[in-house]
């Protein structure tokens, strides 16, 4: 697989464990937060691999986690650069915090909604259903490797996001299309939700 650039949007707990194994796996990765590159200047200079930027040039990567409250969806994707030909993975819950109040999404899922806001991306609907701290640790066991479900409409983008998790040493389950996968990812109430699996490796 080509070198890719991977920008994070919303550098909370989930961005800032994504970016680390990112960047751990040898990926160049770009991570920007709404209160300016200067907030994270500490954190990109501790982890090798990681810049501190805005949300504008972290949008201009090949691949771009968006990973910020609910209730600031639309700020943080307003005004983005052209987005076609860009995979987007959304790691959002639908959860208006810190009063846990859940929105009324109209029937639709969580990611139907942010891929409305990025229009043009590929959407992934990946990352939200463990604790962010699972996103960058090392399983309990050493022989296997920590299962990430992620879903979607776009097989080519898939197709990169398995390379990408393979290259982070995670152990991908594709759930099929957004709509379909989203159901079961969906926090709160989704079944995968706080699924916690490890892939065991088999000798042959």
């Amino acid at each position: 697989m080509k070198s890719m650039k991977i920008g994070v949007i919303g550098a909370g707990a989930i961005g800032q464990a994504f970016a680390k194994a990112a960047a751990a796996a040898g990926y160049e990765v770009m991570i920007s937060n709404s209160r300016g590159p200067a907030s994270l200047q500490e954190f990109a200079a501790s982890h090798p691999g990681i810049t501190a930027t805005d949300r504008h040039t972290a949008a201009t990567a090949d691949i771009i986690l968006l990973s910020v409250q609910w209730q600031y969806l639309e700020a943080a994707t307003a005004g983005l650069p052209d987005l076609r030909g860009k995979i987007v993975l959304d790691a959002l819950n639908p959860v208006i915090t810190p009063e846990f109040i859940i929105p009324d999404l109209g029937g639709k899922t969580s990611s139907e909604i942010v891929a409305a806001h990025v229009p043009g991306a590929a959407v992934v609907k990946i990352f939200n259903t463990l604790p962010p701290a699972l996103i960058s640790a090392t399983p309990a066991s050493q022989e296997g490797k920590r299962v990430i479900f992620f879903s979607g409409d776009d097989q080519d983008a898939k197709v990169v996001t398995g390379q990408l998790l393979d290259r982070m040493g995670l152990a991908g389950v594709d759930l099929g299309g957004l709509v379909q996968g989203g159901v079961m990812q969906h926090f709160p109430g989704g079944p995968l939700a706080g699924l916690h699996l490890v892939k065991l490796e088999m000798e042959v």
